[in-house]
């Protein structure tokens, strides 16, 4: 074997190791495996008492019920309103739920099933917890001042009050999804009292719906009631006022207008048809005017116009004799001649109707002047009666506006006062029609089985609850885990050789007496045997020589491979065995690698150089008179002191206290004569082992560091802090830079491989245990 694979290692690594990010998965099952006692204890303690739950739980049924909320049910009573959003849906649905768990509610279901006089429900069987807390008021009330009895109307209110709570905590309501739905549920020891409730609950909810509406209607009409009076009496109160404003102000008419104005408007309509019929006439009697100023000569020519104009069947008459008369002339003339006396005749009798048909156009002339006098002065009255009307009108203006606001308030209270007195009717209407928003679609039924507790799942939880309890149990046990428990935390936390377990000694703690009865001594080669007296070593310090194939001897086998590896070439080693705590096994383990050492031929001395705690020297089988502080202090030489072991052939140089409180034992391992001494002894072993007081309470092994070789640390499996340690080989360096390796005491195998990762070789101990031979089998022997 390579010898550089035992040259001292770094305490710390300077660089961490890579390491993967994710959860390891092996390190995880190795814990979980390693604490599956706990895990299992805690499992198995809430199975436990989830049965004992089972068994005195009392059992309780459940009745459910489904209440619909439709408003459709109303639809022909009420008018149609707008759709609901999904907010107040939700709304509403809230609403019901929190109606149905009202105290009020609550209170409705007692009186009407009469649960007040139920003893299962006031007066229910006591757990014994219920019993504690009878005990606990009993001893509170003779403490504390007496209080007056109760009357029998208090007591019966106090059963109502606890009835409806009772029932408060055994109601479940609860909205079926996002639907419309609602369903109501009531646990109690009595199936038939659970449906009795719940229907009684649906019935109540019912009912309550019902009054609510009919009291609201009913308060509603009464309100309606009272503002229509109080409107009716404004309304009449406005219409007088208005009435009573036209007579003061004269702003009465028959039509509904005010005089002023309708005197107005038909002065205008006059004076239009005035002012047109004295254009007429004056028109014609300009144009009649006229003719009459061209002479008699255009009088005949004229009368054309006269007759279109005019009615007057004497100028008719005129002009037909004229025209009668004109063509008997023509004909006359055209016959006879112009001078012919018949033409003559006819001619002056023409000229005579001329005149007849003048005189009359004068006539009609003065008739038409005086018809357009008698217009132009109509006109001038209708414009003179239109502008003394206006100014009355002007007046009548000012007061229409406040005639106006009052006909507005007038109109205002009456509008009012119809709305409220439809809304009434409404309301009235409603009143008497019971039809609530809501209807039961799922009637409860008898329950046949209890819903709780619920054994399946009661079982089921506990194991869950016990493995989560177990789980936080392990959890909280691997977070306080911080010992070494394996070669590999040695290496990953110290960075240093790790040389192997030895398991924790079960063998006979007896001491073997001195000299045995009728028992042959062993022979000893006196020649080959250091000077000083035999000893009888207790048996747990022969355990690496009385089983050498055991696994406790194959380990100090790698120690001391490790050791002749590391200090080969040296005449004599001086090897010291430490740990940082006292009660760790160092002195079994100095013995023992001393003893194997001495079995296998080299001469070996073993040192018990813990001068206050001398363990190694107090296994002895009587203690010593004299020991390594005389040797120290040249009272005695070492020869005299030491002690032999026939059997190991292992020279064993003890410590005593005996008479005597050793001070200052730095100073005696670091003095010369402790010096002088390793120096004379060195001739005569090969090794010297050296069993040193723990590193924490004492600087012993610091003081007695420049004569050692190499140092075996040894630190207890799963007791000894990993801090601890680091902390003390980061304060000794020197210490650290001759530690061979370390080696882990009092190892319990039989756990060691639930530590271990998958695959590592404490995995794998079963496979090889027949190569070893268990000290307990060499005891029986």
């Amino acid at each position: 074997m390579d010898q550089a694979n035992f040259r001292p290692m770094t305490i710390f690594q300077n660089e961490p190791k890579d390491h993967d990010t994710f959860i390891d998965l092996d390190k995880l099952w190795s814990a979980a495996m390693r604490r599956m006692g706990v895990i299992g204890v805690c499992v198995a303690v809430m199975v436990v008492l989830a049965g004992v739950y089972l068994l005195f739980a009392q059992p309780m049924y459940t009745a459910n019920t489904n209440i619909l909320m439709d408003d459709n049910l109303s639809r022909y009573a009420e008018d149609q309103t707008d759709p609901q959003s999904a907010q107040m849906l939700d709304n509403q649905m809230s609403s019901a739920v929190e109606i149905l768990k009202s105290k009020e509610l609550a209170l409705a279901v007692v009186d009407k099933a009469k649960l007040a006089d139920n003893d299962l429900i006031v007066d229910p069987p006591k757990s014994p917890v219920d019993y504690l807390k009878g005990m606990l008021k009993g001893v509170t009330s003779l403490v504390s001042s007496s209080k007056p009895e109760p009357t029998a109307e208090q007591i019966a209110a106090g059963k109502r009050e606890k009835a409806a709570a009772v029932i408060q905590q055994a109601l479940t309501v609860d909205r079926v999804g996002r639907s419309s739905v609602i369903s109501l549920s009531i646990k109690s020891p009595d199936p038939l009292l659970s449906t009795k409730i719940t229907k009684t609950y649906a019935d109540s909810y019912l009912t309550e719906q019902l009054n609510a509406n009919f009291d609201a209607t009913e308060r509603a009409s009464v309100w309606l009631q009272e503002r229509l009076n109080d409107l009716n009496t404004r309304a009449q109160q406005a219409s007088l006022a208005v009435e009573q404003y036209k007579r003061e102000k004269g702003l009465v008419s028959p039509r509904g207008e005010l005089l002023s104005t309708q005197q107005l408007s038909d002065l205008n309509s006059q004076l239009i048809v005035a002012q047109a019929d004295a254009a007429t006439a004056e028109a014609r009697y300009n144009q009649y005017k006229a003719i009459v100023e061209k002479g008699p000569d255009a009088a005949v020519q004229n009368a054309v116009v006269s007759n279109r104009d005019t009615d007057n069947t004497v100028m008719q008459d005129l002009r037909k004799r004229y025209i009668n008369i004109n063509d008997r002339e023509q004909a006359v003339i055209q016959q006879f001649g112009a001078d012919h006396p018949q033409a003559v005749a006819l001619k002056a009798e023409k000229q005579d109707v001329a005149q007849q048909m003048f005189r009359e156009l004068q006539q009609l002339t003065g008739g038409f002047k005086n018809d357009s006098d008698v217009a132009q002065s109509r006109v001038q009255s209708l414009k003179d009666n239109i502008q003394r009307v206006a100014g009355h009108n002007a007046d009548a203006n000012v007061n229409m506006v406040q005639l106006q606001e009052l006909e507005q308030k007038a109109s205002a209270l009456r509008t009012l006062y119809e709305s409220y007195l439809q809304r009434f009717e409404q309301a009235s209407q409603l009143q008497s029609l019971p039809i609530a928003k809501a209807r039961v679609i799922s009637e409860a039924g008898v329950p046949i089985s209890p819903s709780s507790p619920r054994k399946t799942l009661t079982i089921a939880l506990s194991i869950v609850l016990g493995l989560l309890v177990g789980c936080a149990v392990a959890a909280v046990l691997e977070l306080r885990e911080r010992f070494f428990r394996t070669g590999e935390d040695v290496q990953q936390k110290l960075g240093m050789r790790f040389l192997g377990y030895l398991p924790r000694i079960a063998g006979p703690a007896r001491e073997e007496p001195a000299n045995k009865p009728n028992a042959a001594p062993e022979p000893v080669d006196a020649a080959n045997l250091p000077p000083g007296d035999p000893i009888s070593f207790r048996r747990m310090m022969r355990v690496a020589v009385e089983a050498p194939r055991s696994q406790f001897a194959e380990t100090l086998r790698n120690t001391k491979l490790a050791c002749d590896i590391v200090l080969q070439g040296k005449k004599c080693s001086v090897i010291g065995v430490v740990s940082c705590l006292p009660g760790e096994g160092k002195s079994t383990v100095a013995a023992n690698l001393a003893g194997l050492i001495a079995s296998s031929g080299a001469r070996t001395l073993v040192i018990d150089a813990d001068l206050r705690n001398p363990g190694l020297s107090k296994m002895l089988a009587s203690e010593p008179e004299v020991g390594l502080v005389d040797v120290i202090l040249n009272k005695t030489s070492w020869t005299s002191v030491a002690r032999v072991d026939r059997r190991s052939r292992l020279t064993i140089l003890p410590m005593t206290t005996r008479g005597r409180q050793v001070t200052h034992t730095s100073e005696l391992l670091a003095s010369t004569g402790m010096s002088q001494f390793l120096e004379s002894i060195k001739e005569t072993f090969d090794v010297i082992v050296v069993d040193l007081a723990p590193l924490i309470p004492v600087i012993d092994a610091k003081a007695f560091e420049p004569y050692a070789d190499g140092f075996v640390f040894v630190t207890e499996w799963g007791a000894t802090p990993a801090k601890a340690v680091q902390s003390v080989l980061q304060s000794e360096p020197q210490i650290a830079a001759k530690t061979i390796g370390v080696i882990l005491n009092k190892t319990n195998l039989a756990e060691l491989h639930k530590f271990a990762d998958p695959g590592a070789p404490e995995r794998l101990r079963g496979n090889y245990l027949s190569y070893y031979r268990d000290y307990k089998e060499v005891a029986a022997e």
